[in-house]
């Protein structure tokens, strides 16, 4: 019996190192895991923050703009007309007068002269439009979009054969 004991103790030792065996190895995957989770979410974020910074886009052929030369076709120029100060149609006795700073989006550099040399022409047709101007005509977004919209179609009849872009308010003030 005494070695039925002796072989139990031994039992007993092998199966306590083969738990302690067990539970490291155990330990270890757990670690090894919340580890590689790390690791892969670091990735994952570093990777999507790099995405939306735009580091990546030289790598994955992002779309870069361009910008033409200032004589190629493309280039927009901004000219500024001279501030006009009109007088509106009141109806009435009482002045009200509307300040006005306009710029003029050409396609290219190339236009300028041209647009100086019928500048008189372009002031005349603006100012005999804004004169018949009410204020009502001029209220809300939608009254602002029209009137860009009538002052570009009277510039390019004025500016023929010159193309002109866009009509961009500067300033308006109405008093």
């Amino acid at each position: 019996m005494a070695d039925d004991d002796l072989d139990d103790d031994d039992e007993l030792e092998e199966g306590e190192e083969g738990e302690d065996g067990e539970g490291s190895s155990g330990g270890g995957k757990k670690k090894l895991f919340i580890i590689i989770g790390l690791v892969v979410l670091l990735l994952v974020g570093g990777g999507a923050a790099a995405f939306f910074l735009g580091f990546l886009d030289p790598i994955l052929g992002g779309s870069e703009e361009e910008v033409p030369a200032e004589g190629e076709e493309g280039a927009s120029i901004f000219y500024d007309l001279p501030e006009m100060l009109v007088n509106l149609n009141t109806g009435d006795q009482k002045s009200t007068f509307l300040k006005i700073k306009v710029a003029l989006e050409l396609p290219s550099a190339a236009e300028i002269p041209k647009v100086q040399a019928i500048m008189p022409r372009i002031v005349d047709n603006f100012q005999v439009y804004l004169r018949e101007l009410r204020i009502d005509d001029l209220k809300g977004s939608a009254g602002i979009y029209r009137l860009r919209e009538e002052l570009l179609t009277r510039v390019n009849a004025a500016a023929q054969p010159v193309k002109i872009n866009a009509v961009l308010f500067k300033e308006m003030l109405i008093q």
